[in-house]
């Protein structure tokens, strides 16, 4: 069964949250190339592109393994940005920001697999 992605809400979210992680990584410290911009980007991205690949999946126990490979990078993330704020790469205002982003995507996310899981 095909789903078209870009309608589902938790990768709407998680893509807006993958937009900031990378402008926010911008103003990382250039020494960090290989190290928290390289980490936060790859666990960023994992989750709209995890939605999307479950998506495609013909069985509902694929596609729900794939969302918990989603949450599973969604929660990664959420240890980098808390990081970041500890090593003052961003401030606290920005943590909250982020923090918020990445709350709403869980939560949303969360809501899809206990709904495909019921279904």
């Amino acid at each position: 069964m095909t789903r078209d992605y870009k309608k589902i809400k938790a990768w709407q979210l998680s893509n807006e949250l993958a937009l900031a992680i990378y402008q926010t990584t911008e103003n990382f410290p250039k020494s960090e190339i290989w190290g928290m911009i390289s980490q936060m980007r790859r666990a960023t991205v994992s989750v709209p592109a995890n939605i999307v690949e479950g998506s495609v999946r013909r069985h509902k126990n694929e596609y729900i393994q794939f969302l918990y490979i989603a949450m599973s990078s969604l929660s990664e993330l959420s240890y980098y940005i808390k990081f970041s704020e500890d090593v003052e790469y961003i401030n606290h205002e920005k943590f909250k920001e982020l923090n918020l982003k990445h709350e709403n995507t869980a939560k949303i996310l969360e809501g899809l697999i206990r709904y495909i899981e019921k279904s």
